[in-house]
């Protein structure tokens, strides 16, 4: 069970005094990995594997944000991109030497991207290695490599932006028509982390706002196509690592079945109930679930219209943003909204947390 608030949301020196970990830190640092990883590109990080598209761009990861990263780098720009873009846990045996192969993760040991790399350079292929370079992965790859490896420290629940942000210029080294401005995105996610600041109060901040809204409820994370589904499943697993609340992340067909079969039903009897309901007396109202289903601002009409009729369901895009706050979020590419989705639920796990003292 989980425990019961005893911080205010609006309370920004209980939550700081709370913070002994730093998680506000970490996850506030989105913006900052993802200008460390523009600074290497453009130190010429990159220009051993820059030029023609590959047959094929392999992302091997198998666990985690680098496996998510490749998700919804596949997801929200597989269609558009000049070579496919395939995500799998070890190097596919039909490797060679006309493809790109990304080794993403946080061991330098772990033996799926050893494996990967040494097969991949074995071959021929362009190798971009997304983790930290040393021990058998700089053994395997023997300075064959382009290498993006970490900069800033951040523990691993915040790590998605970096991720992201190095499969982004992966992507535009082999492919300029993908243009990609790290600067901008990194400026995004910095305004995010902004707008979700300690000192905001919760009506102006939207990660209070969704924690505030999750609180005391059975939780339900939804997408409707397989980017937002990603960054559902991202957000349940930064719950429960951060917040220690389990949620389910789960497609958004699965849950308009749900809430028509029952899922979160309640009666009129039992709506006039909780009008004169006293915790004290009557003992805690039932749990109900809260769906929140997470969208891109172009699919968001079609989302509105399946759920249309259905009670307590949020609908949640990037811009989806206070009215009092200083500056609204302009919808921009998919990956960026979909990395705004990311910092915002990862800072109202973050908040989850924190109010528990």
């Amino acid at each position: 069970m989980i425990a019961p608030a005893t911080i205010d949301f609006d309370d920004a020196e209980g939550l700081l005094a709370a913070d002994r970990g730093g998680l506000l830190r970490g996850a506030s640092m989105a913006g900052a990995q993802v200008r460390a990883t523009a600074a290497a590109v453009a130190e010429g990080a990159l220009e051993s594997v820059a030029g023609d598209p590959p047959r094929t761009l392999i992302w091997v990861a198998g666990r985690g944000n680098a496996e998510t990263a490749g998700s919804i780098l596949a997801a929200a720009l597989g269609g558009s991109a000049a070579a496919p873009i395939v995500v799998c846990a070890e190097a596919p045996p039909w490797i060679g030497a006309l493809d790109l192969l990304v080794v993403a993760g946080d061991d330098p040991g772990d033996p799926a991207l050893v494996g990967a790399a040494a097969t991949a350079v074995r071959r021929g292929a362009r190798v971009v290695v997304v983790a930290p370079y040393d021990g058998p992965l700089r053994d395997a790859t023997a300075g064959r490599a382009a290498v993006l490896e970490p900069r800033l420290w951040v523990p691993d629940d915040f790590g998605l932006a970096r991720y992201l942000a190095a499969g982004l210029a992966v992507l535009y080294a082999v492919d300029p028509s993908l243009s990609t401005d790290l600067g901008a995105l990194a400026d995004e996610l910095d305004a995010e982390a902004l707008r979700n600041s300690a000192g905001r109060e919760l009506f102006t901040n939207p990660a209070k706002t969704l924690a505030d809204r999750m609180t005391g409820r059975a939780v339900v994370l939804t997408g409707d196509n397989a980017a937002t589904l990603a960054i559902a499943r991202h957000a349940g697993a930064v719950l429960l690592r951060i917040a220690l609340q389990a949620v389910a992340s789960v497609g958004l067909a699965d849950v308009i079945v749900a809430l028509r079969t029952g899922l979160g039903a309640a009666s009129n009897a039992d709506r006039e109930a909780a009008l004169f309901h006293d915790d004290e007396i009557d003992g805690p109202l039932p749990e109900r679930a809260r769906v929140i289903a997470l969208t891109l601002q172009a699919e968001r009409a079609v989302v509105t219209a399946r759920v249309a009729g259905l009670d307590d369901i949020d609908i949640v895009g990037a811009e989806d943003v206070p009215d009092v706050a200083d500056a609204p979020v302009k919808a921009g590419r998919p990956e960026q909204q979909l990395a705004v989705l990311a910092v915002r639920f990862e800072m109202a796990a973050t908040y989850l947390r924190l109010v528990r003292g």
